[in-house]
């Protein structure tokens, strides 16, 4: 089985690729930078059973990447290496299918450690992660995707356009996030949410 490296920082895929020149079975390792070069390796290489995928890349967004890849590539396990340890961004990567969540934080101990993990067919995120990915600020998980809009300074219609529901509904579940988060409107709402790290700046 080959790995496919997704990352268009240099100096971190060499790292990688020395850290799975370590792994046991010592697994092939295919670079690329980009979602683009990812997607045509793919389609070309059978033998990819595992792509680690950094959420930051140069021509796509990587959730987006990270979505689409599931959908095309539903057999090849994804896990994701990123510097971002945003629970709404650990908890997405989980909701979209990747078999894990590595820090690029973490020393190269973690990150082989996690790597072995994966390959053996487990699941990896850190427990810190894990608990704030979990963490809702009390919100149901349709507030969550309301509170999410919001953040991206959506109106209540456009929301309700996106969430397929009524304006109403909307108006009620902005209500019920200002409460639970004990704000009076919806700038304070969004400065609590990335604060609690349940959105993203």
């Amino acid at each position: 089985m080959k790995v496919l490296s997704c990352e268009d920082h240099a100096l971190f895929r060499d790292g990688l690729r020395g850290v799975v020149a370590e792994l046991p079975g010592t697994p092939e390792l295919v670079d690329v930078a980009t979602a683009a070069e990812m997607f045509r390796a793919l389609d070309a290489d059978a033998d990819i059973g595992l792509v680690l995928l950094d959420l930051t890349l140069p021509d796509a967004d990587g959730l987006d990447a990270l979505r689409t890849l599931r959908r095309e590539h539903p057999l090849v396990g994804v896990a994701v290496i990123s510097a971002s340890e945003s629970a709404l961004d650990v908890r997405e990567a989980l909701d979209a299918g990747a078999v894990g969540f590595i820090p690029k934080s973490g020393d190269r101990e973690e990150l082989r450690g996690a790597l072995e993990q994966i390959l053996r067919g487990g699941a990896y995120v850190p427990e810190g992660l894990l608990a704030g990915a979990a963490e809702t600020a009390g919100l149901t998980p349709r507030q969550l995707d309301v509170a999410a809009l919001v953040a991206k300074g959506l109106t209540n219609a456009e929301i309700a356009d996106v969430l397929e529901i009524g304006a109403g509904t909307v108006k009620t579940h902005v209500a019920a996030i200002l409460e639970a988060l004990d704000v009076s409107n919806r700038t304070e709402a969004v400065s609590a949410l990335i604060e609690r790290g349940v959105v993203r700046r």
